[in-house]
């Protein structure tokens, strides 16, 4: 080889080099370039220099890595931005619930203290209409964002199946570059990589190398996104189970949609949004649905204990939303479930969860319901009388029809259900959207006591336990218990109840035993209903009382016993109202806090293994400035070499002359 062609070897080389930092420099702040280097080697026979390759400084693993690290860290930052919100929200000192439930107690203070006062009176609506608007204000809220949390996952999802698609397509370019050149343009890996890496951000995904060069793309589950040249959509779609829930489906090679299980979707921003409805946002829905549906149930009751200013029985005073319950697709009959509704009974078992109810063959033929709670996922199969008890008692399961009730709510299938059915119950999900006052009439306001007591009969829990109270009485009731613990009641005709069973009275007006053979003896501890009057004897100290209904004017005892419901555990069975919306505040506040430590830590993840790979693919300007002054040496150098052939030449030839 002459040193001719050995310096325009070096001279290409150093062209070659020059312009590789050239490109470099031009793409410093391009998102998806990796720096390249001019790999060069010793020339074939004759000497010389070639270049081998233009080198893409990419290291799979640490990009493996980044992305794995960026899916978690985007799905962390998407779920704080959302939970930042409700806890906003529900912290606010001024917006919140807890100064507004104050002032309503407080008004009912000024009730109690003046009980005919229309200016009292007034206090307690307008303070009752002021927490009824922000609970509905609550609702809505919360309410919007699982609307944009659906409008979010279908943008997400477009995005998803745009990008898919482009890699499936450089895909086919990369392949059709190497069967052309033996070698895939970098600037094509470049784009597909980057492509890959925001694609991670969105969802969290596997990805693998068939034969080192072809990409594929598959979900946690194993379904594939891109296969070789070939792409599969996901479609964003209502679940089966809720109609106001947006949820992934995957689109097979058959062009059949099939809903993905929301735990298949977990990172990136989508799996983000879909773990913060679950985790965080239904829930707190759902507590704030069963702090309005508690309250109001436990203050209807009290209220109905009362007496208005017109004389009359109180009416329920609070209104709420009813239950939804949505059937499966795909059911024996969409029809099946007639009606949901709270039962006022076993408010106190109401519980801030959604729940399922799936029917199975009992092995005789027959269908049997299993309840079981969408938070925790147990069922419920408690004894009589405890929170996780499903009362089936007026269920057929030869007929598969009939009526449930557990955690506060009945349940009624007027046509049957087979085995199999499946049906979403959401009890408190949208309680508060209807929170409302019922009561617009000053004089409607019930601050007496309905039931009016006296004599020395040793009783408590006097209460009214019926619609039409005194209905069947001969004012007023007088129940007298004698030294043998026998009970008889004058001024009633009619059955009474004992512990909730059914007694009929003698000739004389005896409560007799439940053979009806002989006057029940009392032992203390007995509850006793007589028509619609309640109350609890204590002890069988011989005595009397009489009952009556009570007159309104200047009696507080009823607006006494509201204001007392502040600090009763109404909610649950468990916790008093400031006491739940303490718990819920608290509850989110603490949520919040462990997903920002969580996304600092994996933010600073993400900083680190960026750092690491920016190391070995980022463009460093001064790098380059460097690298174009040594290229530009070499470059004149090997000039040099031509130019210095060229005199060696002409020197040559002139010895002739």
């Amino acid at each position: 080889m002459s040193i001719f062609s050995i310096g325009l070897s070096g001279l290409n080389a150093a062209q070659n080099a020059l312009n590789t930092t050239s490109n470099n420099i031009s793409n410093v702040y391009t998102p998806s370039y990796n720096r390249e280097l001019t790999q060069l080697g010793e020339g074939r026979v004759g000497g010389g220099v070639r270049v081998n390759d233009i080198e893409r400084q990419f290291n799979t693993y640490v990009a493996n890595q980044l992305n794995s690290a960026k899916t978690q860290s985007s799905a962390l930052e998407t779920y704080n931005n959302q939970i930042s919100q409700i806890d906003n929200l529900l912290a606010d000192r001024e917006a919140g619930l807890a100064p507004l439930m104050q002032t309503f107690f407080s008004s009912l203070e000024d009730l109690a203290s003046s009980p005919s006062d229309p200016a009292a009176r007034q206090g307690v609506l307008g303070t009752a209409n002021t927490l009824s608007a922000q609970f509905r204000s609550f609702d809505g809220y919360l309410q919007d964002m699982q609307t944009n949390i659906n409008n979010q996952i279908k943008d997400e999802v477009v995005q998803i199946n745009n990008t898919v698609e482009q890699i499936a397509g450089l895909n086919k370019e990369i392949a059709l570059a190497r069967a052309r050149t033996g070698e895939a343009p970098n600037s094509l890996l470049n784009q597909r990589d980057f492509l890959v890496s925001e694609l991670n951000e969105r969802m969290d995904l596997r990805l693998n190398v068939q034969d080192g060069k072809t990409y594929n793309i598959s979900l946690p589950n194993g379904q594939p996104l891109v296969s070789g040249t070939r792409s599969f959509k996901l479609e964003a779609v209502q679940a089966d189970y809720d109609p106001q829930r947006t949820i992934v489906g995957y689109r097979d090679g058959s062009g059949n949609t099939i809903q993905l299980d929301e735990a298949t979707i977990t990172g990136g921003s989508v799996g983000g949004l879909m773990t913060f409805r679950a985790e965080t946002l239904d829930k707190t829905q759902n507590q704030i649905g069963q702090l309005a549906a508690s309250f109001a149930f436990a203050y209807n009751a009290q209220h109905q204990q009362g007496v208005d200013l017109d004389g009359n029985q109180g009416e329920s005073f609070f209104a709420v939303r009813a239950p939804s319950g949505y059937g499966y697709e795909g059911n024996s009959d969409p029809d099946s479930l007639t009606s949901v509704a709270f039962d006022p009974a076993t408010s106190q078992n109401l519980r801030a969860t959604d729940y399922t109810v799936a029917f199975e063959d009992d092995g005789a033929g027959n269908v049997k319901p299993i309840v079981s709670r969408n938070d925790n996922g147990s069922v419920l199969d408690g004894a009589a009388g405890e929170s996780d008890y499903v009362d089936d008692t007026d269920w057929d399961p030869a007929t598969g029809t009939g009526t449930l009730t557990f955690g506060g709510v009945t349940l009624t299938f007027n046509v049957a259900v087979d085995e199999g059915d499946r049906f979403e119950i959401q009890p408190l999900r949208r309680a508060a959207a209807g929170m409302d006052t019922l009561i617009s009439d000053l004089d409607k306001i019930a601050a007496g006591s309905f039931i009016e007591q006296s004599g020395d009969l040793a009783v408590e829990g006097v209460r009214v336990a019926g619609e039409n109270p005194f209905a069947n009485t001969t004012p007023p009731l007088e129940v007298t218990l004698d030294g043998s613990g026998q009970m008889s009641v004058d001024g009633y005709t009619g059955t009474v109840f004992v512990n909730g069973e059914e007694r009929n009275l003698d000739a004389g007006g005896t409560i007799l035993d439940a053979s009806d053979a002989a006057p029940a003896v009392f032992e203390g501890g007995e509850e006793v209903t007589i028509d619609g009057v309640a109350f609890t004897l204590t002890d069988v100290t011989p005595g009397s009382a009489t009952f009556q209904q009570g007159v309104a004017s200047g009696d507080n005892r009823n607006a006494l016993a509201l204001q007392n419901l502040q600090s009763e555990s109404v909610v649950g069975g468990s916790a008093s109202v400031s006491g739940a919306y303490g718990s819920i505040v608290s509850d989110v506040g603490n949520r919040t806090n462990v997903v920002k430590v969580n996304l600092d830590a994996r933010q600073g993840l993400t900083d680190q293994l960026r750092a690491v790979q920016q190391s070995e693919s980022g463009v460093s300007l001064d790098e380059e400035a460097a690298n174009l002054i040594r290229y530009q040496q070499f470059y004149q150098a090997n000039a040099r070499v031509i130019d210095t052939a060229g005199t060696i030449m002409d020197t040559i030839l002139n010895l002739r002359n």
